[in-house]
């Protein structure tokens, strides 16, 4: 069941609004290829302001996600495109509606049969 969640903050630095906003795109086919991260969703929150929303079924999937390719170039390009380091929160996920065809590691949604 998809109960854990990561909510990141980014401000891009003053001209690096398009660079970061094509660096998240990128993003996408790396954490594709990460089982254990059931959903991402890279986000734009205002003009210079983005974001990252995962979630997980376990601890071990937040911690490879938190360890994978994606935070590792983000880390690397941090100084570069940010003004700050990311606010990385760690999230609990009450509740969640996916798609009835989304593989969501066991919870009753993925084992239901029409």
């Amino acid at each position: 069941m998809v109960n854990l969640g990561l909510f990141v903050r980014l401000e891009a630095k003053p001209g690096k609004e398009a660079e970061l906003e094509n660096f998240l795109r990128s993003g996408l086919s790396i954490v594709q290829e990460e089982t254990e991260t059931i959903v991402w969703f890279a986000l734009r929150l205002g003009p210079s302001t983005f974001g990252i929303f995962d979630a997980f079924n376990n601890e071990a999937g937040r911690t490879a996600h938190l360890s994978g390719q994606v935070a590792v170039a983000l880390m690397s390009k941090a100084a570069d495109l940010l003004t700050h380091l990311p606010a990385i929160e760690k999230v609990d996920i009450l509740e969640a509606k996916l798609p009835e065809n989304s593989l969501v590691g066991g919870g009753a949604h993925s084992k239901r049969k029409s």
